[in-house]
């Protein structure tokens, strides 16, 4: 499933650009869903973490082009089934799409596709032939 491509733009906080230097405006930012294109209207993106510990995550919640919040939300406890790595989700507890091993940024992937064929020495085939080290997607040719 494709990652949401939602996009919010966040204007620096009044009080940053009170302490910039005198002809120096801090830019604003933007922030991009991680959520599957199925999820409900809330958006969602991490921001920080801290340490993860049970509700250290502060991710960004916003809907449409509403205010923005940030709210700590807890990791999501669930384990990736088909990785012998024991990968856990990436996003937070209840959250209303796909687990993150299962949500595919199409723009990564196409960059990736792209960078197998200019530069094949950066992708290395395993010595078994098989096709593991190669970028996803389909071939262009």
């Amino acid at each position: 499933m494709n990652q949401c491509t939602a996009l919010a733009l966040l204007p620096p906080p009044d009080h940053l650009i009170a302490l910039a230097p005198p002809g120096h405006h801090p830019e604003t930012g933007h922030i991009l869903c991680e959520l599957a294109t199925d999820h409900d209207d809330h958006h969602a993106a991490l921001l920080w973490d801290e340490g993860g510990h049970p509700g250290s995550a502060v991710w960004i919640r916003w809907k449409g082009s509403g205010p923005a919040r940030l709210t700590p939300l807890p990791w999501c406890p669930a384990r990736n089934p088909h990785n012998e790595a024991d990968e856990a989700c990436e996003l937070f507890t209840a959250h209303p799409s796909a687990h993150s091993w299962d949500i595919t940024d199409p723009t990564h992937t196409a960059i990736t596709h792209h960078l197998t064929h200019q530069h094949p020495h950066l992708f290395p085939q395993p010595r078994d032939g098989s096709e593991s080290g190669r970028a996803p997607g389909p071939d262009p040719a």
